[in-house]
């Protein structure tokens, strides 16, 4: 296959990792501690994540400094999109929290521009201007639409945008499951030292597989994330990451019988057609 349909292939199966991901942490109902839960996600991701290396003999740690910087930023930003994240998607609807995230190619777009000086034209400016009022739709502002957790939703976006960033600028020798494992494990101390403060409760066996399972998606949402960013040109592969939200939309409403207001569906068309159109400008200035 083609760098461009390898990257593609790993952008939807990263997005069906998350979104499986989301649905069965959701499940678990905040009958968790939020920072128990990361603990025992993250360590049944860590055990697994070493029984695949060591069986496909793909990690090392002899890396450059300026990646470990890199890989430290990384997994800095992947705490801070997980307290965030599962936050709000305890508290919302999985369609609504999963939309507002589809304005990860605008931001990424200008934090491209900003860090890396990448040429951001008027046009794609104009572009990313209206993907932002069609977030505003999905968080909806204001006395009555506003939650706080939409708040949490949106800075998960800028935690993400800071990974996919420090993901695109590590040297291609660095192994993919090596930045996967230290994620996990940064996430998995993170939580457990924030834990200290925290009374844990009982697992069931019910709530033991929906972590259990959780884990093993996380940690393909995690492999398959990194992945992506190192193959293929990013404004082909880019547009694939909506095929979250439509599992979301799919999973939000056959698993917990939620499906979004219209309003919020015009906001994700207009943050979807706005990502796509950025995606469309970038790729023809790429073949000018």
């Amino acid at each position: 296959m083609s760098p461009n349909t390898t990257g593609a292939l790993l952008m939807m199966a990263s997005m069906a990792s998350f979104t499986f991901n989301d649905a069965l942490i959701k499940l678990t109902g905040g009958a968790v501690p939020l920072t128990q839960l990361l603990v025992l996600r993250g360590v049944l991701s860590v055990v697994l994540i070493l029984a695949l290396a060591r069986w496909l003999g793909t990690i090392h740690f002899r890396i450059a400094r300026r990646d470990w910087g890199l890989i430290a930023l990384r997994s800095a930003a992947e705490v801070g999109a997980a307290y965030f994240f599962i936050t709000a998607l305890l508290n919302m609807p999985l369609a609504n929290v999963t939309a507002v995230l589809q304005v990860l190619p605008l931001t990424v777009a200008v934090g491209a521009a900003l860090f890396f000086r990448e040429p951001l034209g008027w046009r794609r400016m104009a572009a990313i201007l209206l993907g932002f009022m069609g977030m505003l739709l999905i968080v909806r502002p204001g006395p009555e639409g506003f939650s706080i957790y939409a708040g949490y939703a949106l800075v998960a976006v800028a935690c993400v945008t800071v990974r996919d960033l420090s993901t695109r600028r590590l040297s291609p020798g660095v192994p993919s499951m090596t930045v996967t494992l230290v994620a996990a494990v940064t996430v998995m101390v993170c939580a457990g030292v924030a834990s200290a403060t925290t009374e844990w409760v009982p697992i069931d066996t019910r709530l033991a597989a929906l972590i259990g399972g959780a884990s093993v998606f996380i940690i393909g949402g995690y492999f398959f994330s990194v992945q992506v960013m190192r193959v293929g040109e990013i404004s082909f592969i880019a547009p694939f990451r909506y095929t979250g939200l439509v599992w979301a939309l799919v999973l939000g409403w056959v698993v917990f019988g939620d499906w979004p207001s219209s309003v919020t569906l015009f906001g994700a068309t207009i943050v979807v057609a706005t990502g796509l159109f950025t995606l469309y400008r970038e790729r023809r200035l790429s073949h000018a």
